[in-house]
């Protein structure tokens, strides 16, 4: 899938910014990775890298300052990640529990889109790149079309790598590499990353969960969000007597023989880098039917009959999301629901569950209001990333909004759809106050910063205003379809997101979207009474200059829809300071009364 213009952009603006002049060293300052002569042959054509008459040595790697180039390798869209667009991936790892080490290969797939001769990969410093493999141009058929292959040179810095290769990769042209690799994954970030423990009968009980910290950290791959592979193929080998539960349709595994056996897995859909994952334990499996599509639920043997009354509520609530959005977006590969030990994570098509079978969120009210403990908050909330998060997704970490701003509205629509438009409100209002109104819901672009906590609350508070400036619930639900059918298998941009609902409402929404995205402050609607001239006085007080966004005062159940502005307006009223009402659980804002 190939680079978002805005992205790539916001990077060079945001590098400049930054850094100023970036500092380059040659390649001769310090020697490249990988085989001990530079690039080997490939192929016959022309002379080793960097030997033998002619040849030209490799441009120099860019070096940025070392208290933020972490971020920023991993953050920006830069040349070489945007040189290519990723076509495929294949994992293919072995765990070892008792060594508590992975190792493996990813087979690299991916099309030129500019004639070059680096691009860039990543996999954390931790880990050992033990060679990468040119495997040549690959055909139509998906063949390389040479037999053999040949190691190339690549640079580490941090946790990127620069594959250099030994001849123009042309645009157009399909290409692979094997990537090898092997180590211990460092266990960090909230739920681990990458994490050998045991159960409770002290069993192995490995899993992955590394959306923070980035799918780096434990398999090299092109680790940012713009470009997805299209499929994917997972082969992970463990010990006899365990299962792997990992993303996309279940293939087959094999006994190879030593005491371990390798379990297969299909992906047949784009998917981003975290959401690729291993689950490894004791598991036990039953599945049921969604018409024609599986559900497969695992889980600890000693788990599995408190599981199946809690994981029942799965299915009510594809059924929900499919009213909305349309069907469940990865039906060939199906939904797995998967037992693990931390909460709970939206791995595309197998998402982890550790809620400890009870409804709310870890058996807390979660929005306070006596709604969520009617079900079981991760089992809604990580399944709605499959509509946003896994099959709409966001081009860069600073739009991430998209994905949790998204999904926890999806919380509310699952609420409205099973218990009620009352409930639906009241639940929605609850998260108020988790809100901290302190920073922007979008975070810089080109680094890699996860945005404030408010992307999720202050998020789906600012769609659910967005029903009300609608207005009309069939026209809503209908934008909600046709948005989530556009971007199906898409990264997109907060832009795109504004685009779509500007043409499709006919109206100029942009000043409103940024209002609540690009700024910390709620806009504030100042209110002016004049009680002998029985008139109040309107406007908006707001950070964007354009904001006119309608809202409905008066009263409760006689709603009157009013448009103010940055400017004062004015108008009669029969109502008083203290009996003129507006709808601040329709549209989230403050309200000043004078």
């Amino acid at each position: 899938m190939a680079s978002h213009p805005l992205i790539t952009r916001a990077v060079y603006a945001v590098a400049i910014l930054l850094f100023g002049v970036v500092t380059l060293v040659a390649a001769s300052q310090g020697q490249p990775q990988g085989s001990t002569q530079g690039a080997t042959q490939v192929g016959g054509q022309g002379e080793a890298r960097g030997q033998g008459r002619g040849a030209q040595p490799a441009p120099p790697m860019p070096v940025f300052p070392a208290a933020i180039s972490a971020d920023v390798l991993r953050g920006q869209y830069g040349a070489y990640r945007a040189n290519n667009d990723l076509l495929y991936y294949h994992l293919d790892v072995r765990v070892d529990p008792e060594a508590k080490t992975i190792g493996g290969k990813n087979t690299i797939r991916f099309k030129m889109l500019k004639d070059d001769t680096r691009i860039q990969l990543d996999l954390f410093a931790n880990l050992n790149v033990d060679k990468i493999l040119f495997l040549g141009s690959v055909g139509a058929s998906g063949s390389t079309g040479v037999s053999g292959s040949a190691p190339l040179v690549y640079y580490r810095q941090l946790n990127t790598v620069f594959v250099e290769f030994p001849q123009t990769l042309k645009t157009g042209q399909t290409y692979a590499i094997d990537f090898y690799y092997s180590g211990t994954p460092l266990q960090s970030g909230r739920f681990g990353g990458f994490t050998f423990g045991t159960d409770p009968q002290g069993r192995p009980w490995i899993y992955t969960a590394c959306e923070g910290q980035g799918a780096a950290s434990w398999w090299p791959n092109k680790d940012q969000w713009r470009d997805e592979v299209e499929s994917m193929e997972i082969s992970v080998a463990i010990p006899n007597g365990l299962t792997d539960v990992s993303n996309g349709k279940f293939i087959g595994k094999t006994d190879l023989g030593d005491g371990y056996t390798r379990w297969d897995w299909m992906v047949q859909y784009p998917i981003n880098n975290y959401s690729v994952s291993v689950n490894i334990g004791n598991y036990v499996h039953y599945s049921e039917q969604l018409g024609d599509m599986p559900m497969d639920f695992y889980t600890l043997p000693d788990d599995q009959a408190r599981a199946k009354p809690q994981f029942a509520q799965a299915k009510g609530m594809l059924q929900a999301y499919a009213k909305y959005f349309g069907e469940y977006p990865f039906k060939k590969d199906g939904y797995k629901l998967i037992q693990v030990p931390y909460s709970g994570m939206e791995h595309q098509s197998a998402v982890t569950y550790g809620n400890r079978f009870a409804n709310g969120y870890l058996e807390r009210d979660w929005t306070g209001v006596g709604v969520s403990p009617k079900f079981d908050f991760i089992i809604i909330h990580e399944s709605a990333h499959e509509y946003f998060g896994n099959a709409v997704s966001a081009a860069d970490v600073s739009d991430m909004w998209i994905h949790e701003g998204w999904a926890t509205y999806l919380e509310s629509l699952y609420v409205e759809y099973t218990f009620g438009y009352g409930d639906m409100l009241k639940y929605t209002n609850g998260y108020k106050t988790k809100v901290a109104n302190q920073t922007p819901i979008i975070a810089p672009r080109g680094i890699h910063r996860e945005p404030p906590q408010d992307m999720y609350f202050k998020g789906a508070l600012f769609i659910n205003t967005l029903r009300s400036i609608v207005n009309d619930d069939t026209k809503w639900f209908k934008l909600l379809y046709d948005m989530f059918q556009k971007f199906k298998y898409q990264n997109v941009m907060t832009e795109d997101i504004i685009a779509f609902f500007n043409a499709q409402t006919g109206k100029n929404l942009t000043p409103i979207f940024d209002q609540y995205l690009r700024h910390a402050a709620l806009p504030t609607l100042d209110l002016k009474f004049d009680d002998a001239a029985k008139t109040v006085s309107y406007r908006w007080r707001v950070d964007e200059p354009g904001f006119n966004m309608p809202i409905k005062v008066g009263k409760a159940g006689a709603w009157q829809i009013i448009q103010p502005t940055t400017e004062w307006k004015s108008m009669p009223t029969a109502f008083t300071r203290d009996s003129f009402e507006v709808a601040t659980d329709l549209y989230f804002v403050n309200v000043s009364k004078q």
